[in-house]
């Protein structure tokens, strides 16, 4: 089955349906991707790759960041620029291929670097316009992490950042939540935590 006409009949509602507290889940990681390495800063653009419908937009317009998102699902993209409007630029195009017309600050790909083809080239290509870091979540039981980096330095991205986050998505409770984002912070078990679920967030800027 064709990967992105899979999630056309989700698009319309992608967000909420995604997560079970969509905004506590969204506002978290923004706050992540605005301070995890170089801070970003009001007027700073972001380019989302995989933006799906847009939901993660709302939590970086926020905080007076631009916003530039891509989708390679028609579908996505539609409802993204229906929920966005003229706040936000909205692109269809594969995320191995895009190029936005001027540099951006930060360049964020959630749920997705599965989709690089090549993730060396991928990464290369990212350095091409992104001045300040590259912030993505990284599944350690799906790709070694050392790998990861290894491509991230040949990339020219030489200062690394790298966090556990344990955010549900399906559930939303806010005590376990608060509870999952004090694991965090106990390095032993979150390292244990890691081999069974959830992500590192990663970012990846020059010297």
């Amino acid at each position: 089955m064709n990967t992105t006409a899979k999630y056309g009949p989700q698009a319309e509602r992608w967000t909420e349906e995604a997560y079970a507290d969509p905004y506590g889940y969204l506002a978290r990681r923004a706050r992540i991707v605005v301070e995890l390495g170089p801070r970003l800063e009001p007027g700073d653009a972001v380019l989302d790759l995989a933006c799906g419908d847009g939901g993660f937009a709302e939590h970086l317009l926020e905080r007076d960041l631009r916003y530039v998102g891509v989708d390679a699902s028609e579908a996505m993209v539609e409802a993204a620029r229906r929920r966005l409007g003229v706040r936000a630029e909205i692109n269809l195009a594969d995320l191995n291929e895009f190029r936005p017309e001027q540099p951006v600050a930060a360049t964020t790909c959630f749920r997705a670097i599965y989709y690089a083809r090549d993730r060396a080239a991928f990464f290369r290509h990212l350095a091409s316009f992104t001045e300040k870091k590259l912030v993505f979540d990284l599944n350690p039981r799906q790709y070694r992490v050392e790998d990861v980096q290894a491509d991230l330095r040949a990339a020219g991205f030489d200062r690394l950042a790298l966090r556990p986050f344990f955010a549900p998505q399906r559930v939303g409770s806010r005590p376990l939540s608060a509870a999952l984002a004090a694991l965090e912070r106990v390095e032993p078990l979150a390292r244990l935590a890691l081999c069974f679920r959830f992500s590192y967030l990663i970012s990846a800027a020059r010297s």
